[in-house]
């Protein structure tokens, strides 16, 4: 059977299923195709970047090659790489709807699921949990982002392997005013260590008092493009101070989910982020226990942190009668057993849920990600975005 030649349109109908790597929409819906043509079975086609300089330039260039070698009739392919104009530029921005920088984009209307993760104090693997439930998540299909909102100890870059070679956070990309986050495992992250200057911007302190970090937390949620989100998880600073009342305030809808260990003094400090949260509007929706007990080789369990702390945080939480979530119980969701796996994937960018699924501690965050699916979330009493 002879082969039919390819046209224009089926070349163009080929590259809508090249998505771009940042903004994650095909890149005919973003107008980053120009000419295309065909002479026999050789298809020329133009493409046009965001920006010089684009990070995602030569994933853009190969995932265009492949799909226009793909296109029945083509033989060969000239793909040529330029860059858009100032005005194709603003209006991209105006069509993603990132042009107008004062309207949040997480606000009342936003079908967005947010989800605050906290705990009293620090060092409970709060930050790995986060970027673990993440990948997961967005494993199952979810549209996923994280707001690093730790911003004096923030490390879900460091977590997720958002780093280059030579070691340095990776940098948003900035399209006009328009912030694209960088992309791991299928999740947009934002982080103030990846505004940080220098070769050991990972390594340096950030002293900052409350309303420049109100100010920052307002410009993530603002500046920063995350596109259409089924989930995003903000992974909170330990404790009940600035960031935590910043996030009450400009996301009161969001529901929160607490961290502890198994240590009777954890969990009471983590009882205290939960009723902070409640106090501003937000939905304790269930604890975490981490760092729990592990098999040691010969057979017994190895409760080295103790015991019990999960259960007992949510329990109070669950009895609390102050800003009570309307008669909710807050469940423990799981117990993550400490594991080499998940510090071994936190250190080296691979988050365990990937790296070793078959690993305990996967597991556990595996049926955390299963149980905060399942609860879903009320509509009820919310205006939706529609005219």
């Amino acid at each position: 059977m002879a082969t039919s030649p390819a046209t224009p349109e089926s070349i163009r109908q080929a590259l809508s299923a090249v998505i771009d790597p940042e903004i994650r929409k095909p890149i005919t819906d973003l107008d980053m195709v120009g000419d295309v043509s065909v002479d026999g079975a050789v298809a020329s086609v133009t493409i046009k970047l965001t920006i010089v300089g684009c990070p995602a330039a030569r994933a853009i260039e190969r995932d265009v090659t492949k799909s226009v070698l793909g296109v029945s009739g083509v033989d060969d392919a000239k793909i040529t790489v330029t860059v858009m104009t100032a005005d194709e530029r603003n209006a991209l921005i105006e069509k993603l709807g990132a042009g107008k920088k004062k309207t949040p984009q997480f606000g009342p209307t936003s079908l967005t699921r947010i989800i605050a993760v906290t705990s009293g104090k620090g060092g409970v693997g709060k930050s790995t949990l986060t970027a673990n439930l993440a990948v997961e998540l967005a494993a199952r299909g979810l549209a996923v982002g994280i707001v690093d909102a730790d911003v004096f100890g923030f490390s879900i870059p460091g977590i997720l392997g958002l780093v280059d070679d030579e070691g340095n956070t990776l940098k948003p990309t900035r399209v006009g005013g328009m912030i694209l986050p960088p992309v791991a495992h299928g999740v947009k992250v934002i982080s103030i260590g990846m505004f940080l200057e220098g070769t050991d911007a990972a390594s340096r302190a950030v002293s900052w008092r409350g309303p420049m970090l109100h100010r920052t937390i307002q410009q993530f949620l603002t500046d920063v493009f995350f596109g259409d989100l089924d989930v995003l998880l903000l992974d909170l600073p330990p404790g009940t101070g600035d960031v935590a009342i910043s996030v009450g305030q400009l996301l009161p809808q969001a529901e929160v989910l607490v961290v502890t260990t198994p240590q009777p003094a954890a969990a009471e400090v983590a009882e205290r982020s939960g009723i902070v949260a409640r106090q501003t509007g937000q939905t304790v929706v269930g604890v975490v226990e981490n760092m729990a007990g592990v098999i040691a080789p010969d057979g017994t369990l190895l409760e080295i942190f103790g015991s019990g702390g999960g259960e007992e945080v949510a329990r109070r939480l669950s009895e609390d009668r102050v800003g009570r979530d309307g008669g909710r119980v807050v469940p423990l969701l799981a117990s993550v057993p400490l594991s080499i796996p998940l510090r071994e994937g936190g250190d080296s960018g691979a988050p365990v849920v990937l790296a070793n699924p078959a690993d305990a501690a996967s597991v556990a965050i595996r049926e955390v990600a299963t149980q905060l699916l399942n609860q879903g979330r009320g509509l009820a009493g919310r205006k939706l975005p529609f005219a």
